[in-house]
């Protein structure tokens, strides 16, 4: 997964309304429910099926630590999908996204001006247009690269043109070396 990608499940997960599964018991059978079989769950996790069905009994109470973080990271990538739905609908319908990053930013600006790319904190709330892009890219399996595109051309939009207000002639805003980045919705 990539920064952006990840940033998006950070933000579902804060909508949750009830906390997934913590023990392994438990996450093993909500895993078994959701895809079918212990088969499947073990395909996904690289494990047995005999240790899919040993974690469900119970019969062993804790996994390799790798095993466990896959695990965890099934049942959250899962949990309440309805939820999130919701969540992304009602920011691409209304809302919109607010973007909190420290990144490089890179621009094409005219001649006479300076171009040169550089470290800045910002907090921008981007129109529900974009969250709907967003989310639409996510969805069709865009890389990070094109969604990086999308909320770089939201930060030119409404940060750095400030709506048509100012740097007119500013063509081109990239997003690049990435501190790290949040959105919430």
């Amino acid at each position: 997964m990539g920064e952006i990608e990840d940033a998006i499940e950070r933000a579902d997960r804060e909508a949750f309304t009830r906390q997934p599964p913590k023990t392994l018991k438990g996450q093993v059978g909500y895993l078994i429910r959701q895809l079918g079989s212990a088969k499947a769950v073990a395909q996904e996790l690289g494990v047995t099926a005999d240790s899919v069905n040993r974690y469900r009994r119970g019969a062993r109470r804790h996994a390799r630590a790798d095993v466990a973080a896959k695990i965890n990271a099934a049942v959250r990538q899962r949990w309440q999908p309805q939820v999130r739905k919701r969540r992304q609908k009602q920011a691409a319908a209304s809302g919109g996204i607010t973007v909190e990053t420290r990144a490089r930013f890179g621009y094409t600006a005219p001649a006479g001006t300076t171009d040169d790319g550089r470290f800045r904190r910002l907090t921008v709330h981007l129109p529900a247009t974009y969250a709907q892009r967003l989310f639409d890219a996510r969805n069709t399996g865009a890389g990070d690269q094109e969604m990086r595109g999308i909320i770089a051309e939201g930060f030119k939009e409404i940060y750095f043109q400030d709506g048509g207000g100012r740097a007119t002639g500013l063509s081109d805003v990239t997003l690049n070396d990435i501190d790290y980045l949040d959105l919430d919705y």
